[in-house]
């Protein structure tokens, strides 16, 4: 690989990264407000079965994009970007904890109270999306890079899927279990969430696949890599 090619790789995964960091991030923040999204009244344990947290709209996103730095940069690389959203979700706590303990003036936009209401949570939403990402997308680079050595390389759905499915579940029994546990969530609506979390993930994740496939076509045609060739940036 000549260094313009490394150079423009380098890019790339920066950009990767930035994009991954941002979702989990952002996620974290935003996971207050629900929503339904499926058209038909389906309930599930007391729970409308697809009733979810628009929180988890862009993390479906991390996994894909971890899976695409898992099959081109390889399993050193995914797990880098992994410790680096981690980093930045405490970080973001940090900021959001300072903000919230300075006092609003008289004729601020938004007061304490409102601050408090949007963001008092969050710090309980990191810890609890924090722990269970962090074993989650280790399960599933750990598979996902199980089933590249298995196949050799190829049946690119196979681990995408495998990975993904376990990984998901994994993350959402286990954020959705902390959430319960600290009261910020009932635990009544415990089974809804769990079931109606994890089959969003795993739809999206299905239908995240072509993307998979048509990143890793881009890749491997731009930097002409070979079925389980990675790019290493050193």
């Amino acid at each position: 690989m000549t260094t313009k090619d490394k150079l423009l790789a380098q890019k790339i995964y920066l950009f990767l990264a930035a994009m991954f960091i941002t979702s989990l991030v952002v996620s974290n923040l935003i996971f207050q407000k629900f929503f339904y999204w499926y058209p038909f009244d389906i309930e599930i344990f007391g729970a409308k079965l697809f009733e979810i947290s628009v929180g988890l709209l862009p993390y479906p996103l991390t996994f894909l994009i971890t899976d695409l730095i898992s099959e081109i940069y390889g399993k050193k690389r995914a797990n880098q970007v992994v410790i680096a959203g981690i980093f930045a979700s405490v970080f973001s706590l940090l900021i959001i904890l300072v903000s919230d303990s300075v006092p609003a003036i008289a004729n601020s936009p938004v007061t304490d109270d409102t601050f408090t209401l949007v963001f008092g949570n969050s710090a309980i939403a990191v810890f609890a999306s924090m722990s269970a990402y962090l074993f989650a997308q280790f399960i599933d680079i750990q598979i996902y890079h199980f089933w590249k050595r298995l196949t050799q390389g190829r049946h690119l759905w196979l681990r995408n899927n495998f990975s993904t499915w376990f990984s998901q579940f994994v993350d959402t029994f286990s954020i959705v279990f902390l959430l319960c546990s600290f009261g910020v969530l009932p635990w009544s609506s415990f089974k809804g969430l769990l079931i109606s979390g994890f089959l969003f993930k795993v739809i999206v994740a299905a239908l995240d696949t072509p993307f998979l496939y048509l990143g890793v076509y881009i890749f491997r045609r731009r930097f002409k890599l070979k079925v389980n060739e990675e790019i290493n940036l050193l």
